[in-house]
């Protein structure tokens, strides 16, 4: 498990049953400052992958990430055939899920 922070916010990776890699690091540290940027009320990522057994050459490689932000921990999970598009996929619903939470935020 490695702890980077950006600016005030804080990356925390986890790997399950594979080796850790800086590039996937800095790759998911790049995608995720766009979360950070966006939207400034979120603290904290968590970042996990793991590799799964499965029947399908386009699955197998998961990407987990889980924000902290105010209200509900929002969490999001993609399976692909590598990391990269795992890691991408899971932010584009986080963005998704973020974009809820600030319109749900603006209402109260």
């Amino acid at each position: 498990m490695s702890d980077t922070s950006i600016n005030k916010q804080q990356v925390i990776f986890q790997y399950h049953d594979v080796s850790a890699s800086e590039a996937l690091e800095s790759f998911t540290k790049d995608k995720l400052e766009n979360i950070f940027s966006r939207f400034e009320f979120v603290t904290r990522a968590d970042v996990f992958f793991k590799i799964e057994n499965t029947s399908s050459d386009e699955t197998g490689k998961i990407s987990g990430i889980r924000l902290s932000a105010p209200g509900p921990r929002l969490f999001a999970e993609s399976s692909k055939d590598d990391f990269q598009a795992a890691v991408s996929e899971s932010v584009r619903e986080l963005l998704k899920q973020l974009e809820k939470r600030k319109q749900t935020m603006k209402t109260h």
